[in-house]
C-alpha cells in the first residue's frame, strides 16, 4: 500500500458536487493498494500513521502524532499513486490492485484507524473527487508498506 500524508488544517472530499467527508486538522490521506497487499498492510499502515508524531508541539517541533492533538484522518482512494511513469508517456497501472481487493483493503483501513482511537472521514471509493485541502507547513510525506516498513 502506498500513502501520500499531508498535514492539513482542514481538508474535505467532494463527489457530484456534494461534500461526503471533511475534517479539521489532522492527516488527508491518498491511499493507493498495490497487486499483492493484504490485510496486514493496512493495519500496519493505519498504525503507522495514527502513531507517526509529525504535528508541532508547545516549542513547534514534530512531536504529536495526530492522537496527541485530537485530530481526525480524510481517506480518499487514488489508485494512480501506483502510476508507473518510467517508459512512454502514459503511466501504467498494472502494479495496482484489481476493484474488489483495493476497495476491501481500503474498508479495512478506514476501520483500523477508527478502531485505534482516530475519527476517520472518507471519499468515495472510485468515485470522481474533488479534494480541497489547506496544507498545514506544508507537511507531505509518503509512506509504502513494502518500503517503510
Amino acid at each position: 500500500m502506498r500513502a501520500v500524508l499531508q498535514r492539513v488544517t482542514r481538508a474535505s472530499v467532494e463527489v457530484d458536487g456534494e461534500i461526503v467527508g471533511s475534517i479539521a486538522a489532522g492527516w488527508l490521506v491518498l491511499l493507493g493498494v498495490a497487486e499483492g497487499d493484504e490485510s496486514g498492510d493496512s493495519e500496519r499502515l493505519a498504525e503507522k500513521i495514527v502513531q507517526l508524531r509529525a504535528f508541532s508541539d508547545e516549542n513547534g517541533k514534530m512531536n504529536r502524532s495526530v492522537i496527541d492533538i485530537g485530530g481526525s484522518i480524510l481517506v480518499v482512494s487514488q489508485f494512480t499513486l501506483l502510476g508507473d511513469c518510467r517508459a512512454g508517456r502514459r503511466p501504467s497501472f498494472t502494479s495496482a490492485a484489481d476493484p474488489d481487493l483495493a476497495r476491501r483493503l481500503y474498508d479495512e483501513f478506514q476501520n483500523a484507524i477508527t478502531r485505534l482511537g482516530v475519527p476517520c472521514s472518507a471519499g468515495v471509493f472510485a468515485a470522481d473527487m474533488k479534494v480541497s485541502l489547506v496544507n498545514d507547513g506544508p507537511v507531505t510525506l509518503l509512506l509504502d508498506t513494502r518500503k517503510t516498513f
